[in-house]
């Protein structure tokens, strides 16, 4: 085992799920794999409504799991429709010191837990971000996701306001919740950069990032889907914009893009597709323009058309109910 057998703090690793019946397989079977030991984790999948057969999956996991001496709980957040609601019912009623997060559609490897969990060993750590990577795919959209790197810590960490680590890997000690307050409820996208944030502008707890802590992630196979991302990065912006004062992303003109697709078409398009042929290039480049043009177009929707609800201003702490 790479983790310190000395330092082996409770972790309670929380996973809100909406009709999750097609990912919860491969994904309890991840966490039943983990390398942490048994005694010491305590994996809360919370059910945030979901009407497919969510929960009589995990209801089936949870005697496969305690016949391998693992703590598996289904819990549910029915009241408020948001994965942030979700994770804060995970956050109450985590027995854990660190709490540690992730999605249905993930795949944490083996030993994410263990190299996840090191860093805390040091009493100035109050966070830990692990890295997410693509899952194999087969479509043009899985392969662009893929060969950019779409959903890679290192984009979120860079952000010029202050880091953040996305849920899909993130780990928090759970005192810092009692400092700084929950998840905001009834925000639905956005929520872990404002409580990133709001940790490192309330407190002193420092942030670190394990690299080697790898969260395998299903990436968007259709236009729809895709377009339904980006523009959820679009409000993302707004809310934050809202929040925090944060500025808004530059959205390009209609001549910009027309001279983005131009410049395409008649340079970037016959330069690439030579060098796909002669292998001095990865073929997905031949599209990756249009494929980020149009993801740029949802993005600058999303953040024009989001209007912050008066209700996801709300911080909910530990002490309450919702």
């Amino acid at each position: 085992m790479t983790n310190d057998e000395s330092y082996l703090p409770k972790v309670s690793v929380v996973v809100p799920v909406y009709n999750g019946e097609a990912d919860l397989p491969e994904l309890i079977s991840c966490l039943l794999a983990q390398n942490y030991p048994a005694q010491a984790v305590e994996y809360l999948l919370v059910d945030n409504g979901s009407r497919d057969r969510t929960a009589a999956i995990i209801q089936t996991a949870i005697q496969e799991a305690a016949s391998q001496k693992i703590t598996l709980c289904y819990l549910q957040e029915d009241t408020i429709q948001s994965s942030y609601a979700a994770r804060n019912a995970g956050i109450r009623a985590a027995k854990g010191e660190i709490i540690a997060f992730t999605d249905a559609d993930c795949r944490p490897q083996p030993d994410w837990l263990e190299l996840l969990l090191i860093p805390f060993a040091q009493a100035s750590i109050g966070m830990v971000v692990g890295e997410i990577i693509a899952l194999p795919g087969t479509t043009l959209l899985e392969r662009h996701a893929e060969r950019y790197q779409v959903l890679s810590q290192q984009h979120t960490l860079a952000h010029p306001f202050y880091p953040y680590g996305q849920t899909a890997n993130l780990a928090i000690r759970r005192q810092i919740f009692e400092q700084v307050g929950l998840f905001r409820p009834y925000l639905t996208t956005g929520g872990d950069a404002d409580l990133c944030w709001r940790l490192q502008q309330q407190t002193d707890w420092q942030l670190d990032f394990v690299p080697t802590a790898v969260v395998k992630h299903r990436h968007r196979s259709t236009l729809t889907e895709y377009a339904r991302q980006w523009r959820r990065y679009g409000c993302s912006n707004r809310y934050l914009h809202e929040l925090h004062s944060v500025e808004l992303m530059r959205e390009l003109t209609t001549p910009q893009y027309l001279h983005r697709l131009s410049r395409w078409l008649l340079k970037e398009l016959p330069v690439n597709s030579i060098k796909a042929i002669a292998n001095q290039t990865h073929p997905i480049d031949i599209i990756g323009t249009p494929i980020g043009l149009f993801g740029a177009w949802a993005r600058a929707a999303g953040q024009r058309e989001a209007q912050l609800p008066d209700e996801a201003r709300q911080i909910a702490w530990l002490e309450d109910g919702e």
